[in-house]
């Protein structure tokens, strides 16, 4: 019985315990970020400029690309389940929701923003806007996560606004060039450094 902690000390170590997985859990980084799946959607991505190109700007050419959205968005999600999984860190955790909380706004504003564009005639700027948002919502998302996200956000808006400034039929270029070249060359990054 000598060896036993005394009840109250044995509650206050069990709280401090708590507190400390709490911080950590807190402090965590979102490490599920998908390298090999950003690579699969920069590979749709730049096939999808190559179909879309010379439909540009006609609304064949916007559905492709929502579409092509969509496919990019499954592979994302299905690739940082698997990540997460093998890596055991849990979605549901703290560092996830903060993740999403940071990414989804932008993403949402993209959306609405393509709406106005669309309904407005201005779909030559679709490219810049998509490309400007998207590297939004990846800087801010990348914050809380592993340090070359963030940069990969910043050339996304980079990107965007030269994208802005070019002629509108140069839009599938860029759109290839973010969201196939950038995010192939970051998803291979990302694999390697960060464990897939």
């Amino acid at each position: 019985m000598a060896n036993q902690l005394p009840p109250t000390l044995h509650a206050h170590a069990l709280e401090n315990i708590q507190f400390i997985r709490s911080t950590m859990e807190r402090a965590a980084a979102f490490s599920a970020v998908p390298g090999w799946g950003g690579v699969l959607m920069g590979m749709t991505a730049i096939g999808a400029a190559a179909v879309a190109h010379p439909l540009r700007l006609t609304e064949r050419w916007l559905l492709l690309w929502l579409v092509e959205a969509a496919i990019a968005a499954a592979i994302g999600v299905w690739a940082i389940v698997a990540k997460s999984k093998r890596s055991g860190t849990p979605l549901a955790g703290p560092a996830t929701r903060k993740f999403a909380l940071a990414f989804v706004p932008a993403i949402a504003a993209g959306a609405i923003v393509t709406w106005v564009l669309y309904r407005n005639g201005s779909v030559a700027d679709l490219p810049g806007c998509w490309l400007l948002l998207y590297g939004t919502a990846v800087t801010s998302g990348g914050a809380l996560s592993v340090g070359v996200v963030p940069l990969m956000g910043i050339s996304f808006m980079a990107l965007g606004a030269g994208a802005f400034a070019a002629p509108a039929s140069w839009g599938d270029g860029f759109l290839a060039a973010g969201f196939g070249v950038l995010q192939i060359g970051f998803g291979i990054i990302i694999a390697r450094r960060h464990g897939g």
